[in-house]
């Protein structure tokens, strides 16, 4: 969407707009923000709003703020009178420069230079939650707020009328859902979004958790993303779908006889990698307690029909042909995980190379997903394709917060406990 600056005022001016929301999303995935007045928008659209950025990178004191004036949108759950929008923005050094760790920026380069190419992608994302009950001062619970499970209907599913206030606001705001079900696991939900070109889909991805967590709160409940918050019950996925396009041609199809050529390099380029990037998709010691159990994957493997395999592509998807990666989960970077799997994908492609999907069609031969946090990260630290893909920063900042989180766990006496701590109220 176009918009001026001009427009945006005027919108603001007309829509009785008091408080703009300056939005961004830290190294970890967190979303972050700065509210301002409507007297600053148009200098935060000319040379950006300054704050201090030494709470998440202590290399840097000041970084600017520059709004993405597409991503306008209101606030549907503040009030009428007085209304709050948010803008997703830019991070920029004080002399207007690119800030080396914004990987939205990072993101929108990589799609110009496909675009360059000639491919044009769209993705999209099914991410799944849990509502819990708050105790008697407030406090979230590991109650789940019911025991229904896959696809059940009220009275069983309790979790029915909050699913639908949070569609409805993601729908008000322009963030597209698609559908919502109950999952398997009691008080589980997912919502799964229409496909949209790769940094909206990220933008989404990161504003619909606050989303979910707000309009959780305001019925009473606590939504958590945290990969395993139950142990015996199944884990919460971030499933990644994408549609990829040459020359306004798909390279995906809907059957192994029709899939073209370059189809098959992408997905043996994302099977190759995948081991080397699970760090970045999986990014807790919890996330590794879901893979491998109930339907999540365990295996670099690919199928057209089963629904455990880390690529699945979908018979559904004969009008518009893509894939879906299983493995990740609601405690990435949706950024960088977006960009590590494309940069996978066209390295496969461009490297003519379908042997690694022809091999992961045998079970026997199938590779095996890191198993652990700390195994996740040594393959990583090694991996000389996250080394070309991410900038230098980002990469050692990371590595540096997740070997820390693996010293703390190391070290936790109950490491259930460290989990909890650590992850079920922050994801």
């Amino acid at each position: 969407m176009s918009i001026s600056p001009k427009e945006v005022l005027r919108f603001v001016e007309e829509n009785d707009v008091k408080f703009i929301r300056l939005t961004f999303c830290d190294i970890s995935g967190s979303l972050k923000n700065v509210a301002i007045m409507p007297g600053e928008l148009e200098k935060a659209f000319s040379s950006g709003i300054p704050f201090d950025a030494s709470f998440f990178d202590p290399v840097c004191s000041d970084l600017l703020l520059v709004p993405d004036m597409s991503t306008l949108s209101v606030l549907p759950w503040r009030p009428k009178s007085g209304r709050v929008v948010r803008f997703f923005c830019s991070l920029k050094n004080p002399d207007g420069s690119d800030y080396a760790c914004d990987m939205r920026s990072d993101l929108i380069s990589l799609i110009n230079d496909l675009r360059l190419d000639g491919y044009s992608c769209e993705m999209g994302t099914k991410c799944e939650f849990y509502l819990f009950e708050l105790d008697e001062k407030g406090e979230p619970t590991k109650i789940p707020h019911d025991h229904g499970s896959y696809l059940d209907v009220a009275p069983l599913d309790k979790c029915e009328n909050p699913r639908r206030e949070i569609c409805l606001s993601l729908e008000e705001m322009g963030l597209s859902p698609k559908s919502s079900c109950h999952k398997h696991g009691p008080g589980q939900n997912e919502i799964e979004f229409r496909e949209n070109e790769p940094v909206t889909a990220a933008d989404n991805m990161v504003h619909y958790k606050t989303i979910v967590k707000s309009i959780a709160a305001q019925n009473g409940l606590f939504a958590s993303f945290m990969p395993k918050p139950l142990p015996n019950e199944h884990g919460s996925a971030l499933s990644i779908s994408i549609s990829l396009k040459k020359n306004g041609e798909s390279i995906f199809g809907c059957s192994q006889d029709a899939m073209p050529f370059e189809g098959k390099c992408f997905i043996s380029g994302v099977l190759r990698r995948i081991s080397e990037i699970t760090a970045f998709l999986n990014p807790t010691t919890n996330s590794y307690k879901r893979l491998g159990m109930g339907y999540a994957p365990k295996y670099a493997n690919w199928s057209f029909e089963n629904r455990c395999q880390l690529i699945r592509i979908p018979a559904s998807s004969a009008q518009l042909p893509k894939i879906e990666i299983r493995s990740a989960d609601a405690a990435c970077n949706p950024y960088i995980a977006f960009k590590l799997i494309l940069a996978a994908g066209i390295e496969g492609i461009r490297s003519g190379d379908c042997s690694f999907m022809d091999k992961a069609a045998m079970p026997e031969n199938a590779m095996l997903l890191p198993g652990r946090l700390d195994d996740a990260v040594s393959t990583a630290e090694n991996s000389d394709f996250v080394r070309r893909t991410l900038p230098e920063q980002v990469r050692n900042r990371i590595f540096s917060q997740l070997h820390g989180q693996l010293q703390e766990y190391s070290i936790a006496h109950d490491k259930s406990a460290f989990e909890d701590e650590s992850y079920f109220t922050t994801i």
